[in-house]
């Protein structure tokens, strides 16, 4: 799940690295299940050898399409934040990075649905000074805490002096 160490230059750590949380493979889980007991059904009632491998072949292409392919995006996506930027890599054939330097973040905000608390996930909406405007991380694992942390990066940047607090006292 960590990215990969010759992404990070000299002297850079990862604080964060997470995926998307797993209730993305709930939906392919669900075409498994399906799929294969309609393809069984078919094999159990069809006498005719034929219909049964025209199913089975249109049970793979469409096992394929809808649960191997999403699991292999969902495994190949990652997210982290290092105490310099975040670093978004997704794609299976073609892999797509970006990189945002923590300097340029502007707002972090978090979004989260009745099935996302219940689920421990939610949305991360990280917004910079750059043209595209907002990155949205969907179904990040304990998002409220990650929220949490990359707020005490985005602050020890803006802010190096090591605590405020004592100074109003």
């Amino acid at each position: 799940m960590a990215i990969s160490q010759k992404l990070l230059s000299d002297g850079e750590t990862v604080v964060v690295s997470t995926r998307t949380h797993v209730k993305a493979l709930l939906a392919p889980l669900l075409v498994l299940v399906v799929v294969l007991a309609a393809a069984v059904f078919v094999q159990v009632v069809a006498d005719n050898r034929f219909v049964t491998m025209f199913v089975w072949a249109v049970a793979a292409v469409v096992l394929l399409r809808y649960v191997v392919w999403p699991f292999l995006g969902w495994v190949t996506a990652s997210y982290a934040f290092t105490d310099r930027r975040l670093v978004t890599r997704t794609g299976v054939l073609t892999r797509r990075g970006h990189d945002i330097p923590l300097s340029r973040i502007s707002d972090v905000a978090i979004e989260l649905h009745l099935t996302d608390r219940m689920l421990g996930c939610g949305t991360l909406v990280i917004s910079d000074a750059s043209t595209h405007g907002q990155v949205r991380l969907p179904d990040i694992p304990q998002v409220e805490d990650v929220q949490r942390r990359l707020n005490d990066l985005l602050h020890a940047i803006h802010d190096p002096r090591p605590d405020r607090r004592d100074e109003g006292a």
